[in-house]
């Protein structure tokens, strides 16, 4: 499966990767963008992706193993800083993709999608750690009121509570461990309009889940702070989101770095898709890209 990267031709043309020498790309995944920065970069530069699945490394390393120019690397851009010391000082484009990769909802196994049934993890490392916190963990350990507070905060769902109160009460009968399982005792927690709206009665809740078990605002938090520290002077930072959560962070991130004299915003209001692409490709229909200079 090909992972079709949203903005593709807006990330091109905000990060110029024709004009720079070294390129890091945090958020890797499926290689959509990279190899148009690739194609597109001086024979002379460096390529630096990061992303937390090995499963997705491994695949590109495959594709480019003959090009000298490329690093890739396992780990998580809240570590960016350190991760990539050893390739490069700084960096004359950075770019961020928070959006969840197709084919990590297609064939990751892990229970990002809630049109399949698979086992509930919800994390971005294809290869998690013994003790590794994932979506089973939560919704079979954690309270009542913990399980409502996180589909609240970070799914911004307004029947947080009913779902919190239902998963508690379904556990006691039998442990949740599957996605399709979830989704039952979700789409019987919330009224029937709510069921059959514009938003599958589940999307919220898995959204919920997939931000707590990785620690993505706080990641991204770190990860944004760290891209600053390496961008060189005149480098650009890129930046995707799709949800309200992290678009707000980006945002803010990126007004504070400007009030602090760091750089020029590039993006008065954020780069939304054209209406082709939408059709030609739904998911980005939320993206959202925001744009900033580093001063010289």
């Amino acid at each position: 499966m090909n992972h079709a990267p949203v903005l593709y031709d807006e990330v091109l043309r905000f990060l110029k990767p024709e004009t720079g020498r070294a390129f890091l790309d945090a958020t890797t995944d499926g290689g959509g963008h990279a190899r148009g920065i690739m194609e597109a970069m001086p024979r002379d530069a460096i390529f630096v992706g990061i992303d937390r699945d090995k499963t997705m490394v491994d695949r590109l390393s495959r594709e480019f193993s003959n090009d000298g120019r490329v690093r890739l690397i396992v780990g998580n851009f809240r570590d960016l800083q350190q991760i990539t010391r050893r390739f490069a000082d700084s960096f004359d484009g950075i770019l961020f993709d928070l959006g969840m990769s197709s084919i990590q909802l297609e064939d990751s196994g892990r229970g990002f999608s809630f049109q399949k049934d698979e086992p509930l993890l919800m994390t971005y490392e294809s290869e998690p750690e013994e003790g590794r916190e994932t979506a089973a963990v939560i919704v079979n350990g954690w309270t009542e009121s913990d399980i409502a507070e996180i589909l609240k905060k970070y799914g911004e769902e307004r029947f947080a509570r009913p779902i919190a109160r239902a998963i508690v009460t379904a556990r006691k009968q039998k442990r949740i461990t599957t996605t399709q399982e979830l989704v039952r005792v979700i789409e019987e927690a919330v009224p029937a309009r709510y069921r059959h709206g514009r938003l599958h009665p589940a999307t919220r809740t898995f959204q919920a889940l997939r931000i707590a078990v990785n620690d993505e605002l706080e990641a991204l938090a770190k990860g944004l702070e760290g891209a600053m520290t390496v961008l060189a002077p005149g480098g650009r930072l890129v930046v995707i989101a799709f949800h309200s959560l992290e678009d707000r962070t980006v945002k803010n991130f990126l007004r504070d770095s400007a009030r602090d004299n760091k750089g020029v915003v590039l993006t008065k209001k954020p780069v939304v898709a054209l209406e082709a692409e939408v059709r030609s490709n739904p998911r980005s229909r939320s993206a959202k890209l925001r744009a900033f200079i580093r001063n010289p």
